[in-house]
């Protein structure tokens, strides 16, 4: 736990509880009133996160994806020749326990069997040993032949076996190193993608084109329908369609390959080299995102590069640091790592929830994030050349890709603290802001990472059918840049109107609004309102009180609120789920910006926060409420079960920042 400076413990100390009279055997003790409950809720999870935070000023929590992070790292491994029994024994054992009782593996917790992480996870076990008629691993084999065998995953899937020989390289979508000649005007050139897809694009242009096969280890016949005729012919779609023309485009660039220019297709792989070599990061990642390392790793490996040669070897180091070695001795693999994030969000939280603005550990943390500014030009400035530097990435390292939803919510958390540098505050929010602005979309919205990412035509190619592949704005990004611009003064800024503008039209039939980052209809909606109101929409706008009633609509008998992520797919699983402490803050979030404190809605779901919490003052969520793509890659923040019912709550004791509170920062102060 972190001592303030007069050697307290930093803990909020709860609002005076009102006289009640001492219970007897005839009359049951009071129930506690939802005004003190929230107290001691905010006092438990406030010392939680404060004995959290890492010694340079930081938090991070776990982040839970899904076990193909933990497969393809074993067959990395593989196919470099690196493999260990005491890392393949650690993933197995990880791989195994989240296997599903019907056999199969999912992309979130609760969620249905998903057929590529399935195989992947099959033969990451028959890497480690398991055999293929041992009881879990029949029941897997059996349910994938089931639903098509190999032949029905995913184009990533079939890369991985392709470099094994368990699949044709000739069965496979392609994807020319040449793309990376593509000028920006071009369709399909590489900053047509978003940001992720590029970066793990580059390097498979090369995987594809070298068309490498290592010896198979065992074969895999028993994951199709017929191993004699694994690939059966499928028709093509009509040739007018999009899906027809774009089959056909793959078809001529499989003729490409066979007659592609010697000379101009090293000259490609070589440029690809480059532009891969160019965007290490410091720490030997690429983007901070394990995906991109793994294959930049395999790429430059094909042309040439060494396990020894310094920028393999930092790259291999890199993927070790996304391993979490659990307790029992299980090796998880994090598909990224969130300390911006985490922090920002955390700073937010212990501010709102009464922590004063000068508490060493938002000082602390305060300075860490303006160390983590970014001040030189990165992919972005393709589009935006003129733009001076001055976002901040999600994770430890990422120079090249900082995003739009960490500047404005770092923005946020710093404007929050009492710096006591407070002309170096001042500078670093000033950057922070001008890159924001710099980075709206033409439509007056905001995007992730880029600007105007909206090509109808990276999502129709064969081979990208791993999730979406574009950035274009979205709702929760576009709500937390309104809101900090708001905050910061540019309410009326004729770029901000543009932004709520966007959002009103935006808005959802039923009064909610699509969640990109955060599962889903409820994240938007908590990301929004607040944002609107901020701006100076008033509490009895239609727009506002549409979302109302569909919060509360979608309450749940406990007093939370949950979304399952079969909302992405299915209409009515629109706000219905499980409750979840992450989920019921977004919730409360918008209502109390809304002006609804008094509800019966804000109260039971200020009750439903203060008696799931855990006793040492966090909650259980193992429910994935966070967003990579939406339904295809899923997210589980450990963190977010803390931060976001701890801010909530402070609102709901302190009233909403910057405007009800007497102690609230304000710019200049």
């Amino acid at each position: 736990m972190t001592a303030t400076t007069d050697g307290s413990t930093g803990a909020v100390t709860p609002e005076a509880t009102s006289a009640t009279t001492a219970p007897t055997t005839e009359t049951p003790p009071e129930a506690p009133g939802t005004d003190s409950a929230a107290g001691r809720a905010i006092q438990r999870a406030t010392d939680f996160l404060l004995a959290r935070q890492d010694a340079q000023g930081w938090w991070k929590g776990d982040l839970d994806t899904n076990v193909t992070m933990d497969a393809e790292d074993l067959l990395l491994r593989q196919f470099l020749g690196i493999s260990d029994k005491a890392t393949t024994d650690a993933a197995a054992l990880f791989i195994r326990g989240q296997q599903r009782e019907d056999g199969t593996w999912a992309t979130f917790y609760g969620g249905p069997g998903e057929l590529s992480t399935t195989i992947e996870a099959y033969v990451a076990l028959r890497l480690a040993g398991d055999a293929p008629d041992d009881p879990h691993m029949a029941k897997a084999s059996a349910w994938v032949r089931e639903r098509g065998g190999i032949a029905a995953s995913r184009v990533f899937t079939r890369i991985w076996l392709a470099l094994f020989g368990w699949w044709k390289w000739d069965d496979l979508p392609e994807l020319p190193p040449e793309l990376i000649y593509f000028p920006k005007w071009m369709p399909l050139n590489i900053y047509d993608f978003g940001c992720w897809a590029r970066q793990t694009i580059v390097p498979l242009t090369v995987v594809s084109a070298k068309r490498p096969v290592r010896p198979a280890p065992f074969p895999l016949d028993e994951l199709h329908t017929d191993a004699r005729n694994p690939n059966p012919a499928k028709p093509l779609a009509p040739v007018a369609s999009w899906d027809g023309a774009f089959q056909r485009l793959d078809k001529i660039m499989h003729g490409y390959q066979k007659v592609a220019l010697k000379r101009l297709r090293t000259s490609a792989m070589n440029a690809a080299a480059r532009w891969i070599i160019e965007r290490q990061e410091n720490d030997g990642c690429w983007g901070g995102i394990q995906p991109p390392a793994v294959y930049s790793v395999i790429a430059l490996h094909l042309l040439g590069y060494d396990l020894e040669h310094p920028v393999l070897k930092a790259g291999l180091a890199s993927l070790d640091r996304f391993a979490v070695w659990r307790e029992d001795g299980a090796r998880m693999i994090e598909a990224c790592q969130s300390p911006v994030w985490d922090t920002c969000l955390a700073t937010i939280a212990l501010a709102d929830a009464g922590l004063p603005g000068d508490h060493p550990s938002l000082v602390k943390a305060a300075t860490w994030m303006m160390d983590e500014q970014i001040d030189r030009p990165g992919d972005w400035s393709v589009s935006k050349p003129r733009l001076e530097p001055g976002g901040w990435a999600f994770e430890f390292h990422n120079d090249n890709y900082p995003d739009i939803d960490d500047t404005a919510e770092v923005v946020l958390a710093l404007r929050r603290v009492r710096h006591p540098d407070r002309a170096r505050l001042e500078r670093s929010i000033e950057r922070g802001v001008r890159w924001n602005l710099g980075m709206q979309s033409k439509n007056g919205a905001w995007g992730a990472f880029d600007v105007d990412n909206t090509s109808p035509f990276p999502n129709r190619l064969p081979f990208c059918d791993f999730g979406e592949v574009i950035d274009p704005p979205s709702a929760d990004v576009t709500g937390h840049v309104v809101e900090m611009l708001a905050i910061e003064g540019k309410s009326h800024d004729p770029r901000t109107r543009r932004g709520i503008e966007w959002l009103l039209a935006e808005q959802e039939a039923n009064g909610a609004w699509f969640g990109r980052w955060g599962v889903n209809y409820v994240y938007g909606t908590g990301s929004v309102v607040p944002a609107l109101t901020a701006a100076g929409l008033p509490t009895s706008h239609p727009a506002i009180r549409r979302a109302v009633s569909w919060l509360e609509s979608v309450q749940n008998d406990d007093g939370g609120w949950g979304e399952d992520l079969r909302s992405y797919r299915y209409e009515d699983w629109k706000g219905r789920g499980t409750s979840t402490a992450s989920q019921t803050a977004w919730a409360l979030l918008a209502l109390l910006a809304a002006g609804e404190r008094e509800s019966k809605a804000v109260e039971r779901g200020i009750r439903f926060l203060a008696e799931t919490q855990t006793e040492d003052g966090t909650w259980d969520e193992p429910y994935f409420t966070g967003t990579g793509f939406p339904w295809d890659f899923s997210i589980n923040y450990h963190l977010y079960r803390q931060v976001f019912p701890l801010t909530a709550l402070g609102r709901y004791v302190h009233g909403e920042p910057f405007t009800d509170r007497a102690d609230a920062p304000v710019k200049g102060s």
